[in-house]
């Protein structure tokens, strides 16, 4: 919605709109540097006070093919001066630094929206590099849309002539002079963004002045052209944030920073076991730089050396975790069955991405539900937890460590690719709301004979001692081969292999978690959704509009996967109609039907790209108009 403002004019007179909400997208090569000027941008919106959601997307490949399709780079921000749930369904801006980036992202583009394009990229053999024989910005392609021709290219060498740099390096920095016109055309600071680029490129004061002088003639620009007659103000979202302290944040580092915060509050070292795999590696990269803090990190040479490393430290007493993806969880089975066995404590961080196989290194998905559930050879339970947006990864990573720590046992973390690199603000929490998880450890004989047995466990969590190597008169064995009940001697005794499976099952069963809450505002919807995971947003979103044109529609959320909610059997039964949504083929769906005997209906999509709040809007509003006329009432056909 665009409303006239008569708020203070542009700098140089031109007027300015009022917008609500905006979504842009920046797109280009993968070497044109789109994520970059996507974060600086969100960086800027984000100190301005905003509301706002990101989604980057790029290539799997370090540097895709100059020009093509599958090379395309794009980052989409949308902000606004309410509270927001998604990036977005489409963008209102696409900034395109190529054919390709126009290309593919044409489709998505609804009618009116602005283009912004380098037109120094459209020559004869870029355009036929994507299969355009005609120039698309002449031969009526873009009829509809609202076209800014800028050459970007050419603008950049030319604020740069007198910077010392060959053209090829002034070249690079047309991002910043793209930058710098979008923040002149939503009133974006800039100082944070300057300020940034020196201390990027504080070893080549000539390359961050270079970037700087780009950035600002980007904003001149806007300025004094006559192809932006208007530019636009989107205010603070000030109602959309209880009071406290602000930072942008995405899902990676919201996790590392709740696994740092989750060892702060337990007292423990944290010991991470990793193996680069995108897109988890972020976390080993951020944990990195926090040993001030009792951090280890280690690169291992593959994924099972990591988890193994991290099972190692938990012996030891410390908080072990360990991060990768789907195909790495497939490596890490047979120690995560250890884990299970030896019960200790364990983080297993999976930040999912499309597969089968390498799949979609760079892509998103929910399909590795089913593994970390059933993954591993033997009767093995694992808790499952699972963020439901960018900020929570931070909730979700100190949840974890409770139930690890508290229940002796190795737990499953689920994140994915779209909360992993997408960003939203996030209050900084008071060290004093975050949970005690302060651990004791064993330190003397638990017999009365003077012994140690280490599988005499808690009545009440079954959590067997935990008994750091050292400790005088705990000495004791563990390993992968079946225990005895509370001595851990090697038994091979059918019934006793028969209770110790019960009783790690019963031990997961028994885990204490919060009961699911249901948002139906009216108390009489017929159609309940319910999600997990990273569809929390576009799901939310979708109801918000099917409530908006007055279907009644009740939305739950699941954090927790296994154990379920105690009380997730009854409200399943409460409603007519249950709907999952979910990035896979239907999962969870299949674990609901399976354990309450509820014909879950599955809404999926495995595209590698997150559900768009219209698509779940325009489900859930066919399944309203599905529905049978409730008991007592006519149909309106009279029947």
């Amino acid at each position: 919605m665009i409303v006239e403002s008569p708020a203070r004019p542009a700098p140089a007179a031109k007027p300015v709109r009022s917008l609500d909400r905006v979504v842009i997208r920046f797109a280009g090569d993968s070497g044109d540097g789109m994520q970059l000027t996507g974060d600086r941008f969100t960086s800027e919106t984000a100190g301005f006070g905003n509301d706002l959601s990101t989604l980057p997307n790029f290539p799997a490949e370090i540097r895709a093919p100059a020009g093509t399709l599958p090379g395309v780079s794009s980052f989409q921000l949308h902000f606004a001066d309410h509270d927001i749930l998604t990036p977005g369904d489409a963008p209102d801006v696409l900034v395109a630094m190529n054919p390709a980036a126009l290309k593919a992202n044409l489709p998505d583009l609804p009618r009116g929206a602005e283009i912004i394009v380098n037109t120094d990229e459209f020559t004869k053999r870029a355009l036929a590099k994507v299969g355009w024989t005609a120039d698309p910005l002449d031969d009526g392609t873009l009829t509809g849309h609202r076209v800014h021709p800028v050459a970007l290219t050419t603008l950049t060498v030319e604020a740069l002539k007198d910077s010392g740099l060959a053209r090829k390096d002034a070249e690079r920095a047309k991002n910043m002079f793209a930058l710098g016109l979008l923040s002149w055309m939503y009133h974006r600071p800039t100082e944070g963004t300057e300020r940034f680029l020196r201390g990027k490129f504080a070893r080549k004061p000539e390359i961050a002045e270079a970037n700087i002088a780009a950035f600002r003639a980007g904003w001149n620009y806007g300025e004094t052209t006559e192809s932006f007659a208007v530019s636009y103000q989107v205010a603070p979202a000030a109602k959309a944030f209880r009071p406290g302290r602000y930072r942008n944040i995405s899902g990676n580092l919201a996790l590392s920073l709740g696994l740092v915060a989750a060892a702060r509050r337990s007292e423990l070292p944290l010991f991470l076991g990793s193996y680069p795999i995108t897109p988890a590696s972020d976390i080993l990269h951020e944990l990195s730089k926090h040993k001030n803090f009792g951090v280890r990190t280690f690169q291992a040479e593959d994924e099972i050396a990591g988890i193994g490393a991290a099972l190692g430290a938990a012996f030891g007493g410390a908080l072990g975790v360990t991060t990768t993806s789907g195909p790495g969880v497939a490596l890490k089975s047979e120690t995560i069955g250890l884990a299970v066995s030896v019960e200790l404590p364990l983080l297993i961080v999976d930040i999912q991405r499309g597969g089968p196989s390498t799949g979609l290194p760079t892509k998103t998905e929910q399909a590795d539900l089913l593994q970390a559930m059933f993954g591993r050879n033997g009767e093995a339970p694992v808790p499952i937890v699972a963020p439901a947006t960018p900020g929570e990864c931070f909730e979700a990573a100190l949840e974890a460590a409770r139930i690890a720590v508290t229940y002796r046992t190795p737990v499953f973390l689920l994140s994915d690719g779209y909360l992993a690199n997408g960003s939203e603000p996030w209050r900084v929490p008071d060290p004093d709301e975050l949970p005690d998880l302060r651990v004791e450890f064993a330190t003397e004989p638990n017999r009365e004979d003077g012994s140690f047995w280490p599988y005499l466990r808690d009545p009440e969590t079954l959590a067997r001692p935990w008994a750091v190597p050292g400790t005088a008169g705990l000495e004791h064995r563990i390993g992968g081969i079946e225990k005895q009940d509370g001595t851990g001697n090697i038994s091979y005794d059918p019934a006793n292999h028969d209770l110790m499976v019960r009783t790690r099952q019963a031990k997961i069963d028994g885990i204490s978690v919060p009961d699911a809450t249901v948002d139906d505002p009216t108390g009489d919807a017929r159609v309940l959704v319910l999600g997990w995971g990273s569809t929390y947003g576009p799901v939310a979103a979708g109801v918000r509009q099917v409530r908006a044109g007055g279907g009644k529609v009740a939305q739950a959320h699941l954090r927790h996967l296994n154990p379920f909610p105690a009380n997730l059997g009854a409200v399943l039964r409460r409603y007519e109609r249950v709907v999952v949504p979910e990035m896979n083929l239907g999962q969870l769906a299949l674990l609901l039907r399976a354990k309450y005997l509820v014909d879950v209906r599955s809404f999926t999509q495995v595209s590698g790209m997150p559900f768009k709040a219209d698509q779940l809007a325009a489900a859930l509003e066919a399944e309203l108009s599905d529905l049978p006329a409730p008991s007592g009432t006519e149909s309106t056909d009279g029947r």
